[in-house]
């Protein structure tokens, strides 16, 4: 039987999706191409949609969420400039992709996810890769993860309608956040600064991500 996590038949694809999707669109910073080029994005879609796994666009990965395209998921993380002291919170965990980029970047990943059995799933392939500097807890994200702020860098994958204060607060003297803000069809991916206190904040790109919801289902 085949080892679907040692076997590389789409070595060319992603090498491909890095040239034409990621580096002429501007991306730049070597180490998130080399993660880029390393993690096996097509083991985090479903089996069904392999075949897209390196294609220009999201793919719905169940429960109503997708895993966005290569591009975005690129662009933010080059824009946190993660380091390998980072301590790093990734809201919304989805398939697990994205983070696995961030552990190939960071020191340490706390990821967190609504979705019980997207989490459990995206938890599981991560250790099938080896990963081990991630630690994954099911729950809202809107508060954050006080118990092991503050982070570095906060990555977050769904949006609110407002930034949570909470996220802000979790956030080093010198850490950055990127988060997309607003309702369904009228988004903006921001991008937080702290500098000692002072907060600086720039809209950067219009985008479209799934909404932040709490447990009962309800939308932030």
């Amino acid at each position: 039987m085949k080892n679907v996590f040692k076997e590389d038949k789409y070595a060319e694809h992603r090498k491909q999706m890095l040239e034409t999707q990621i580096q002429r669109r501007g991306i730049k910073n070597t180490e998130v191409l080399k993660a880029m080029l390393k993690v096996k994005r097509h083991l985090f879609v479903p089996e069904k949609m392999r075949h897209e796994a390196y294609k220009d666009h999201p793919i719905p990965i169940g429960n109503g969420q997708t895993i966005s395209q290569p591009y975005i998921v690129a662009f933010m993380t080059e824009k946190l400039d993660i380091k390998n002291h980072h301590k790093v919170l990734e809201v919304g965990t989805g398939c697990g992709y994205q983070t696995a980029i961030l552990c190939e970047l960071a020191k340490h990943v706390y990821t967190i996810e609504l979705i019980e059995e997207l989490g459990i799933k995206a938890g599981k392939i991560l250790h099938e890769l080896n990963y081990s500097n991630f630690t994954l807890k099911i729950d809202d994200a809107f508060e954050g993860w006080k118990e092991q702020s503050p982070f570095d860098r906060i990555m977050v994958t769904c949006a609110p309608s407002n930034i949570p204060e909470r996220l802000i607060e979790q956030l080093t003297d010198t850490g950055k956040m990127i988060i997309p803000t607003g309702k369904r069809h009228s988004q903006e991916l921001l991008f937080i600064e702290n500098k000692a206190g002072k907060l600086l904040q720039k809209n950067i790109l219009s985008v479209r991500f799934v909404p932040m919801k709490n447990k009962l289902g309800n939308e932030y």
